[in-house]
């Protein structure tokens, strides 16, 4: 054995029984060594990386329910490759592998969704539940073939990996800022194991609630369009001098790089420049008060009967209750009626720009909402597992499983409106963010000054579920060099539906007239973003929500057209039932390079996908029901390689060659077109609507890796990576009409004459970009020797991302022909990231401080309805989180965390090639606020 597993540590022999029994599916006759603390959860994660064929990297919970973070996401975190990022709420949105979002996720092995989706939420899962996540870099024919980015495995834990019974049982309390709630985390485990005269039984219950409240406050200007300078001599073509140009046979909305921002540049009227500004159209601040509930429980029951099988029945399940409250204040800053004496010394651009960085305008259009959304996600997993050896040679692994997933969700929103007197806008504060201010802020708040505008009243529906029956085994083959086969089958029917509502209508009365109930208002917003107003009205939604009867009714006798809630129902948008079906075949190979062992795996994975679908369309006068069906069938043969190389006995190389997929969304199948009304006041409505023909996207990737184990306790790690995807599913724009009997706006209060039907720029999904990510990575774990006494038990933990990315982007014309190609960096990839981890184990303390940090980021494009460029950038992202535990006794802790403790904020600006910067057109400033935890835990 290597120096590493020759030295006993943490019974890592165990381990590489454990690994290897799993990778060969084949039952592990030796009791997992419990372990605890910072330290031994990063040596554990060593010896799992090292007797993996594949490039792998794991957390390891610190003791039973306990990773070193408060939820999954965060604990993966400072993994080498991982990038996080939407930090809000008080927890991260986004996760990717090597900058790829496309992550396979399951749990124990098997696939697991939310409702209508391909993936899951891993914030869902409670790290309470989890023993072990295990990230797959590569993958061997073995695998899953989906998720282009990698797979993340969440390990649950099961009664045979105790010696006998076990409890434990942990109390968290988090506060969350700016919220300034208090926020508890109940959980619970029960396990115990027994010894009959049918064999043995274990049986292990898992439970778990977290409930959080929270608060995330944003201030954000609007998209750039351009406005006829004052400095025109005359009133060009009609146009009022200062008003926004709205007529696009002048100019082009929607352009990548928008109009030119050099000082003096002009627009041409009827034949004759005249100079331009440009400014934003509106300014925003949302404070959305949030509370959240996550109730768990996962049961397993083991049974082995005798030293040749196992049979293990285990339950998931998972639940979501999110309530939101996002309070919003809209302003619209595009009229330029009424400026005052002196117009020209209203405004003030960034030097050598038409950009305007500051104006005061008056008579200007806003309007406060109140925007209630309750969600509702119940997700269960039920699987039967039997490991077999079959005599001597043979060991084979069944598995059936389960699961169903639905997604509920009511979003109703009211608005209030007023045109006030006027305002004065800072667009960039010098920090990068918008302030600004009206004549008399005290009138936000006064609700005779407001008018009851639109009502918005829409839900939603989303299920899915998945019957899944596999059948793998391994062959002691013992033929020269080839040592084992591998081989299996899987089948997995999957199926998924939505449907969804949506109504508005407009009351136009005073707000003070309903009385006081229908009205709230929020306090101490945005006190360290920036100089904005700290209070307003809005409409009281959770009171409206309380009394929908009441409320549909009262717009139902404006507008005869709006439903009351006994004439509601959801319509079904789309069914999809899609059928995979995976065989496989890999050997595996030992023989010796030089007087060193070189091992390897060669394999074949054949995936044939059939996938019938059915959309449904809905007349917009008739309401009648449309429905459209149609099929696709795709299959791949899907090859891997992977060779490993032990030069010594401290260094091993790795070179793998695999081959993944990425299967189109569900919802991005459904030609169905969702229309958006003309609210950006460009001339034309926006839309989308998905494209049944789309197929997979496909990556073929290499990676060459190397690790050092130096020491029994540290290793030095890097790999060099490379991915080549083609078929990338990108969004194509192109303008339809809309006849008026299928326009759902003809009838809409938000302008627009849509008699003779309308225009809309709709945007569908097609495989029209292919790309290529490619970088390197190092990381290292290392614990010094001979350290002073103090000192001893001082590690650190560290890695270092180097990624470069590109695909080309199709531009299309008006009738969504391709006319140009151009070339972008891939979204959410940050070229350089890093994370540092000081770790100490000493006695009853263990601690642990940690940095992760990733450079800026293209995040998304604008819809492209407006002359600022439309990619949006992410300023760079980090979080200084730190850990600290005592321990008590042997059966219980105390623990003490925090996360993003230097409070740091999310930044976004405009910006695609040489136009836009942080400076001239910052975006929008979101606090994400940190968070401090105390937990109690209990075992025995």
């Amino acid at each position: 054995m290597t120096a590493l597993m020759g030295a006993g540590l943490l019974s890592s022999a165990s381990v590489w029984a454990q690994t290897t029994a799993e990778k060969t599916d084949q039952p592990a006759d030796v009791t997992t060594v419990v372990v605890t603390g910072v330290k031994a959860s990063l040596i554990k994660s060593l010896a799992i990386k090292r007797t993996s064929d594949q490039v792998v990297e794991s957390v390891v919970a610190d003791d039973i329910g306990k990773l070193p973070d408060n939820n999954v996401v965060e604990a993966l975190q400072r993994v080498t490759g991982i990038q996080v990022t939407d930090r809000a709420g008080g927890e991260v949105g986004t996760l990717s592998i090597r900058g790829m979002p496309d992550v396979q996720t399951t749990w124990n092995g098997r696939t697991i969704f939310t409702a209508s989706g391909t993936q899951v939420a891993l914030q869902d899962i409670p790290s309470t539940l989890v023993r072990q996540i295990d990230v797959y870099k590569t993958r061997d024919a073995s695998q899953l073939e989906t998720g282009i980015a990698g797979q993340i495995d969440v390990k649950s834990l099961r009664p045979f990996d105790f010696k006998g019974s076990k409890v434990s049982l942990s109390a968290r309390e988090t506060y969350l800022d700016p919220a300034k709630k208090a926020n508890p985390q109940l959980s619970g485990m029960l396990s115990n194991r027994w010894q009959t005269g049918y064999g043995e039984f274990g049986a292990l219950v898992n439970l778990s609630d977290t409930k959080t409240k929270y608060r995330n406050e944003s201030v954000t200007p609007g998209a750039m369009v351009p406005f006829v300078s004052p400095n025109a001599a005359e009133d060009p073509a009609g146009y009022t001098p200062l008003q926004r140009i709205t007529d696009t046979s002048i100019w082009t909305p929607g352009t990548r790089t928008g109009l030119p921002t050099a000082a003096g540049s002009t627009l041409n009227f009827n034949g004759k420049a005249y100079p331009y500004y440009l400014s934003r159209d509106a300014v925003f601040q949302s404070d959305l008060e949030g509370e959240r509930e996550r109730p768990s429980a996962n049961i397993a029951l083991q049974w082995k009967p005798n030293s040749d099988s196992v049979y293990t029945f285990e339950s998931m399940y998972n639940g979501y209750r999110n309530k939101t409250f996002n309070k919003l204040l809209f302003s619209f800053v595009d009229w330029w009626g009424d400026l005052g004496s002196n117009p020209a010394g209203s405004i003030t651009t960034f030097p050598g720009t038409n950009i305007i960085k500051s104006r005061t305008v008056g008579s200007v259009y806003g309007f406060n909402s109140g925007d209630l959304t309750t969600s509702a996600t119940d997700s269960y997993v039920y699987a039967l597992n039997g490991k077999w050896d079959v005599g001597d040679r043979l060991k084979l692994d069944g598995d059936l499983s389960y699961q169903t997933s639905t997604y509920h969700s009511e979003f109703t929103a009211t608005r209030i409106d007023r045109v006030a007197p006027s305002i004065n806008v800072n667009f960039n504060d010098g920090s990068n963010n918008t302030g600004f201010h009206f004549n008399n802020d005290a009138d936000l708040t006064d609700p005779s000054k407001w008018n009851v505008a639109q009502f918005y009243d829409n839900a939603n529906r989303n299920k899915g579920s998945a019957a899944t029956a596999s059948l793998a085994g391994v062959f002691d083959a013992d033929w020269g060099a080839l040592q084992t086969i591998q081989f299996g089958a899987r089948f997995d029917d999957r199926k998924a539906s939505e449907a969804n509502r949506t109504q508005s209508s407009a009351l136009n009365r005073n707000l003070a007239s309903l009385g006081a109930a229908y009205s709230s208002t929020n306090a101490n917003f945005g006190t360290d973003i920036s100089d904005v107003p700290r209070t307003w009205l809005e409409p009281n939604a959770y009171y409206i929500r309380d009394h929908i009867d009441d409320w549909r009714t009262l717009f139902n006798s404006i507008d005869p057209n709006f439903l009351t809630t006994d004439k509601l129902s959801l319509q079904k948008t789309f069914d999809v039932d899609e059928k995979t079906t995976n065989l496989f075949l890999m050997g595996n190979t030992q023989n010796d390079l030089f007087g060193h062992r070189l091992r390897g795996n060669f394999g074949v994975r054949y995936v044939k996908v059939n996938t019938g679908m059915t959309f449904y369309k809905v007349d917009a006068t008739t309401k009648a029901v449309t429905a459209t069906s149609a099929s696709k069938s795709t299959s791949k043969l899907l090859p891997s390689m992977t060779l490993i190389y032990d030069p010594s006995r401290d260094v091993v190389l790795r070179f793998n060659y695999g081959e993944t997929l990425r299967r189109p969304n569900f919802g991005d199948l459904n030609p169905v077109y969702q229309l958006g009304d003309d609210v950006s006041k460009v001339g034309y409505g926006s839309g989308s609507g998905g494209n049944p023909d789309l197929k997979p996207t496909q990556s073929k990737n290499l990676d060459l890796t190397a690790e050092w184990y130096f020491q029994k306790d540290s290793a030095v790690y890097g790999t060099l990576f490379k991915r080549k995807i083609d078929g990338l599913v990108v969004n194509l724009a192109r303008k339809i009409h809309v006849d008026p009997a299928d326009d759902p706006f003809r009838n809409s209060t938000s302008g627009g004459d849509h008699t003779n039907g309308y225009d809309y720029v709709i945007n569908s999904p097609t495989n029209a970009s292919n790309g290529k990510i490619s970088g390197a990575e190092l990381g290292f774990i290392y614990f010094p020797k001979g350290l002073p006494s103090l000192l001893d038990g001082l590690g650190i933990q560290g890695s270092y991302t180097h990624l470069t990315s590109s695909q080309n982007v199709p531009e299309t014309n008006s009738a969504g022909d391709i006319v140009s190609q151009l070339e972008t960096p891939f979204f959410g990839v940050s070229n350089r990231s890093y994370n540092a981890t000081l770790a100490y184990e000493k006695g009853p303390i263990s601690a642990r401080l940690s940095q992760v940090w990733r450079s800026g980021f293209l995040a998304t494009n604008e819809a492209a309805l407006f002359a600022n460029p439309i990619g949006i950038w992410r300023h760079p992202e980090k979080s200084v989180d730190m850990q600290i535990t005592y321990k008590i006794n042997d059966n219980m802790s105390f623990d003490i965390s925090g996360v993003n403790l230097t409070n740091e904020m999310q930044q976004q600006y405009y910006h695609f090639g040489d136009a836009g910067n942080a400076q001239v057109s910052n975006f929008g400033t979101l606090q994400i606020g940190r968070s401090v935890s105390a937990a109690l835990r209990w075992k025995m």
